[in-house]
């Protein structure tokens, strides 16, 4: 059975905050990919739409996620983006195998 979580997580920045949530998005990464369970967290920028973002995440467990969740710089980067962020979507996945 594939316990594997995979998140997308697709954050879109008020345009004048592109800048500061960037630079606040990058501060997640090295913590992140530290944690206990984090197999891949991936930051993107839409080429063409400067203002949206993408983390391609993948966990060992849901638990291990939730944990990430809960961790102190993610909390410190909702207060630093307070107000920037212009809309936010996470999607809890999990990758289709074919059969064998």
């Amino acid at each position: 059975m594939n316990t594997v979580l995979t998140i997308v997580a697709k954050i879109e920045a008020k345009p004048e905050a592109v800048d500061l949530v960037k630079t606040e998005l990058i501060k997640l990464i090295q913590p992140t990919r530290a944690e206990q369970g984090c197999i891949t967290y991936d930051l993107h920028q839409d080429n063409q739409s400067p203002e949206i973002f993408l983390f391609f995440e993948k966990w060992e467990s849901r638990e291990l996620w939730q944990a990430h969740m809960n961790n102190d710089h993610l909390k410190a980067y909702m207060e630093a983006v307070d107000g920037a962020v212009a809309n936010f979507t996470l999607n809890e996945m999990s990758e289709v195998l074919e059969s064998v």
